[in-house]
């Protein structure tokens, strides 16, 4: 039995296939875990969605949201215009079924027995697990509601870029939701940063102000292993206790998958994606 995690998808359905071919998975005995941004940009979002839902309806599978699934949702409700990508998953007869599986999804996933947490982006520096986890539980309940479109037209912007839990719930859900799907630098103080994207050596030259999120001095002790993704620059990556999965597969480079049942020092497992598979 293998539980493997694997970084953002993002509508590349063959290259996924062949990787889970490469770890030869066996859905009877293996577990897998998608760390955010299911769909957009890659040319199969629709098969992708149709697949991690049929195996998370299996028990076979955890996903979490990242800001291009939920950038799918709001497109479905009509408050952003969808990536040219997505038409088809949303012209597919079953694209509301998908679109309501998906909201129903966490932020985060939690495994207390293998002391693991998969996340998109990460968790900001200011928060500790209980935080992580109740923020998370707040904005998940205002995406499932009946008719989630108010909310989504709220959430989309940078402020507040520093944790206040004694402000607006809108203010904290818009910032739990930046935190766990879109974050990538902070300052030391903790506030966000989203102008940057490059990896953290190329960012460092231009701008010392800003540190990865994870490199934070004052961040908050988690215990668990955090793997995410959103970030291709950055690559695949352990350092301390985080795990960095997105390896720019949709950019034509490589998808990533690790084994958390293993050894922490247990290699990577990848495949490359072939011109055809590109963007």
């Amino acid at each position: 039995m293998a539980t493997y995690v694997i970084g953002d998808l993002q509508g590349c359905y063959s290259p996924l296939q062949r990787l889970l071919e490469k770890l030869h998975f066996d859905p009877t005995h293996d577990q897998l875990w998608f760390v955010g941004d299911l769909v957009s940009r890659g040319r199969e979002s629709l098969e992708t969605l149709r697949f991690v839902r049929s195996l998370q309806q299996q028990n076979i599978a955890h996903a979490v949201l990242g800001n291009h699934d939920l950038s799918l949702i709001a497109a479905a409700y009509q408050v952003i215009p969808p990536h040219k990508s997505l038409h088809a998953l949303l012209a597919a007869p079953d694209s509301q079924e998908l679109i309501d599986w998906l909201r129903h999804l966490p932020l985060l996933h939690v495994d207390t027995n293998r002391q693991a947490i998969g996340v998109h982006a990460g968790i900001p520096p200011a928060w500790d697990l209980a935080t992580a986890r109740q923020c998370a539980q707040e904005a998940e309940q205002s995406l499932r509601q009946h008719a989630p479109s108010a909310w989504l037209q709220q959430i989309y912007g940078d402020k507040p870029a520093h944790w206040k839990p004694e402000g607006a719930a809108i203010d904290r859900q818009r910032y739990t939701i930046n935190a766990l799907t879109r974050m990538r630098y902070c300052y030391a103080d903790g506030k966000l940063d989203f102008s940057q994207k490059l990896d953290p050596t190329t960012v460092q030259q231009k701008h010392p102000e800003l540190l990865p999120w994870f490199r934070v001095p004052q961040r908050q002790p988690i215990k668990e292993t955090i793997y995410f993704g959103h970030w291709s620059t950055l690559n695949y990556r352990r350092e301390a206790n985080v795990v960095s999965l997105d390896s720019g597969c949709v950019w034509g480079d490589r998808l990533t998958a690790v084994n958390i049942d293993a050894e922490p020092s247990a290699p990577a497992i990848q495949i490359t994606c072939t011109d055809y598979e590109r963007r």
